[in-house]
């Protein structure tokens, strides 16, 4: 899995154990519906840290808690 799959599974991860839909993590966060829409598109390749961030502060967790999900046990090189 690459880096951004495994941001958009995380963030998809907790959104359904804390019951919330992608809307609401947008309002959490202070971000537009379309910020969190587009970071979930397969076809997107690039995710910024700070709006991974600004994601995190919404859901009030740290950068730390939510990088040691699992989806980032076994990362593919990003290097090709």
């Amino acid at each position: 899995m690459a880096v951004k799959d495994a941001v958009a599974a995380r963030f998809s991860a907790i959104c359904r154990q804390r019951g919330i839909r992608y809307n609401e993590l947008a309002v959490c966060a202070g971000v537009t519906p379309s910020t969190v829409y587009s970071m979930m598109d397969p076809k997107r390749r690039n995710v910024s840290i700070t709006t991974i961030k600004i994601l995190c502060d919404g859901l009030e967790i740290s950068l730390e808690e939510f990088f040691s999900g699992p989806e980032f046990a076994d990362l593919e090189q990003e290097i090709r």
